[in-house]
Formats: C-alpha cells, structure tokens, sequence
C-alpha cells in the first residue's frame, strides 16, 4: 500500500469518520470539500477524500475531480507528519517554508477559522492510524 493510492486514501477515509473530533466539529460547521493530496513537483495529486458535512463519503485514487483543497509535500514531510502529526504552529511552519503547498485553497482564510483550523490539524494526526 502505498500512500495516497485507494487503499490507502479509503482507510484515511475510515479514520476520518471514527475520529469526532475531526469528523463531528467539521459537521458542526456543514463542512464540504474535495481534498487532494499529494507530492510537490507532480502534475496531479496522488489520493482524493470527498467530505459532506464533516464525514468522509467518498475517498480514492484522483480522477480528475475539481477540489477545494489540493495538498502538497514531499513524500518524506508526508511521512513524518503521518508518524508524529503535526502542531498549530508545525503547519505554520511548513506552510511558510513550503514545505507544505496548496495548490488549491486559501490556507489564510482555513487557518484564522477555528473550526476549521483544529479538525484539519487534527486530519494529520489521523494518516498515523493507516498502517
């Protein structure tokens, strides 16, 4: 399994779903998006994860699919966020070294809104549970 293929994007996809505060607080707020992920330099992400109201209905490898959100790190940043998660102030960081991208989606507006900051934050600690 590889990260981002479709097993591993479905798995991220049930993680999601069983962790409420991910999950919940993002449903509390009607959150709905196509998230893209993937490694800085390629033309496509790798892995999708569709979100209606805070629970994960759809995940996969990417088809085309016009998303919201498209992620962006290096496979060994990936990794490392996927053993030991990540702070609010460790995305900070990556996002201003660039070791984080997005591609697609405003990082400013997602990061000053509580509801949303704390879930996607918490989203990182989630790819640890995929084994």
């Amino acid at each position: 399994m590889d990260m981002f293929d479709d097993e591993w994007m479905n798995k991220y996809k049930d993680a999601w779903n069983g962790a409420e505060e991910v999950s919940d607080a993002l449903a509390k707020i009607d959150f709905t998006s196509t998230i893209g992920c993937g490694f800085i330099g390629e033309d496509k992400p790798r892995g999708v994860l569709v979100v209606e109201k805070g629970k994960a209905t759809h995940a996969g490898n990417f088809n085309g699919e016009d998303l919201n959100w498209d992620l962006r790190a290096s496979e060994d940043n990936w990794k490392k966020w996927q053993e030991n998660g990540i702070s609010m102030a460790g995305l900070g960081m990556a996002y201003t070294t660039g070791k984080l991208k997005f591609l697609v989606g405003d990082y400013g507006s997602m990061i000053k809104n509580p509801s949303m900051a704390g879930p996607f934050v918490k989203s990182f600690g989630l790819m640890g549970h995929v084994k």
